[in-house]
């Protein structure tokens, strides 16, 4: 059943994530929580064990050690250090007091007035050196202060014992809160893996789903349903995939219909350049220069105007090949103006550059003479004193590059533009208008030719003035192997 509410796969896999995410970190950071607080005490009562631990051999021992000496006469009460020990131990016991709670709260209590007796007693054998009082006297307090020392650090070693217990049961809390925190999470490990797979079986099902749909939709575009399209999809990632592939079932329908469109400009293209090619009074002007030069007994004459003759059709009918060696288009073109010139006589000069090199490359037949001729009949023939044809090849890289120029009477500006216009226009079309023997016809159809055919957005490139015209176009090399295998070409 389709769902109404369109699912976004991103925003699905982020709830699962966020979801399973906090059932995990929860519990974590609870436990983490408690065992921070479990370390936090046990580190605050080994701080004070030692503190304890420290002070009890100055209780025992040093300040009783150094009191005899004082009254033995070795030092002086004030070099002994005695009162800065008890000082000392009141601060510790001052901060351990503020620390503790519960029984050893009560040992530090005692331990702490205690030191005050022992302070007291200090303070005699201080006193009683000043005043002279008898050493037995002196050293019986020192016994008293010896005495009241190690009943304190016995405090100290019951608040000590007091601590231990207490690290003892923080120990077994942080133990059981360990216990607790690892099943809670391995249950909930459980859940979460229960619950992502069930939903990536749900998001699998509703993405396989949609991509099916999609692959049905392609395979029929594909079979030739142009006008089937992809149905809104319920996933938004697929929603702009499904509305790409039906964007390009448009723009496949529209270039199927260009296409069309152009291979029917390119038969009527070719048929055009054909009949231009076989017009029937360049034949009969050619036949009736052959049988006059027969008359006049010219017999060799006769014969290079039949070869002539013979190689401008052979190579423009080509068996009907599309694509031909560039020796063979720079053959045919000297063919024609080789016909010309004995016509024309004094009127046309011209040249045909023949690189070596060119016989393994092929082009599009029939793209240099109608060039030729467009420079004779409306160039050479029509200015006074006639003119020269020149046609040019040059390689660079991986391009032809072909000019027709000649210093005949060239275009005015006006008529410049207009034929530039034209053959730029964004779609080559081959207009009623433009039948063989109309002005600008031949440059048109090879431009239209050149650009269908290379699929180039610029065929043609024309200059003219003055001094005459010069058309130019550029074209990919391209080897007999590299011709499309539905391309007919010729082999010379």
């Amino acid at each position: 059943m389709r769902r109404n509410r369109m699912a976004s796969i991103t925003a699905q896999v982020r709830r699962s994530v966020t979801s399973i995410a906090v059932l995990l970190a929860v519990p974590a950071l609870i436990g983490l929580a408690v065992m921070m607080m479990y370390s936090s005490r046990t580190q605050a009562m080994i701080r004070r064990m030692d503190a304890a631990a420290r002070m009890k051999p100055v209780l025992e021992s040093t300040i009783s050690e150094n009191l005899f000496s004082v009254a033995a006469g070795r030092i002086s009460f004030k070099d002994s250090g005695v009162e800065e020990l008890i000082t000392e131990t009141d601060k510790t016991l001052d901060m351990l007091l503020g620390e503790t709670q519960g029984s050893g709260q009560m040992q530090l209590t005692i331990a702490r007035r205690t030191m005050d007796t022992l302070e007291q007693y200090a303070y005699k054998v201080r006193d009683g050196m000043a005043s002279g009082t008898p050493i037995i006297e002196i050293e019986g307090i020192v016994d008293e202060v010896r005495n009241v020392g190690r009943l304190v650090a016995d405090m100290l070693d019951a608040f000590t014992t007091d601590e231990i217990a207490n690290a003892t049961v923080a120990s077994r809390g942080l133990r059981t809160i360990v216990t607790i925190a690892a099943v809670t999470e391995i249950l909930l490990l459980l859940f979460a893996f229960i619950r992502t797979r069930n939903e990536t079986r749900r998001l699998t099902s509703s993405i396989h789903t949609e991509i099916y749909s999609l692959e049905e939709t392609v395979r029929r575009i594909a079979e030739g349903n142009f006008g089937d399209r992809v149905r809104d999809m319920n996933v938004v990632e697929l929603k702009e995939l499904g509305e790409q592939i039906n964007q390009m079932a448009d723009r496949l329908e529209t270039l199927i219909e260009q296409v069309r469109q152009k291979q029917d400009n390119l038969a009527r293209a070719e048929l055009r350049t054909l009949q231009a090619q076989i017009n029937p009074h360049f034949l009969y002007n050619t036949l009736d220069t052959i049988v006059w030069q027969a008359e006049s007994g010219k017999g060799d004459e006769v014969v290079r105007l039949t070869r002539n003759l013979s190689d401008f059709f052979r190579i423009s009918l080509s068996s009907g090949a599309d694509w031909i060696p560039v020796s063979q288009e720079l053959k045919h073109v000297s063919a024609y103006l080789s016909i010309q010139k004995t016509r024309y006589r004094d009127i046309l000069d011209y040249e045909v550059e023949q690189p070596e090199g060119l016989e393994e490359i092929y082009m599009l037949k029939l793209l240099l003479q109608p060039l030729v001729e467009n420079a004779l009949y409306h160039g050479i023939k029509n200015k006074r004193g006639g003119g020269k044809i020149s046609v040019l090849v040059k390689r660079q890289n991986r391009v032809l590059t072909f000019t027709v120029a000649d210093n005949g009477r060239g275009m005015t500006p006006e008529q410049l533009k207009e034929l530039q216009e034209s053959l730029r226009a964004e779609t080559p079309t081959a207009p009623a208008t433009l039948e063989p023997g109309h002005s600008g016809f031949g440059m048109r159809n090879v431009d239209m030719r050149i650009r269908l055919y290379y699929g180039k957005q610029t065929g043609l490139l024309i200059r003219s003035g003055p001094e005459g015209t010069e058309v130019s176009f550029g074209i990919p090399i391209r080897t007999r192997e590299e011709i499309d295998h539905d391309e007919s070409l010729s082999r010379g």
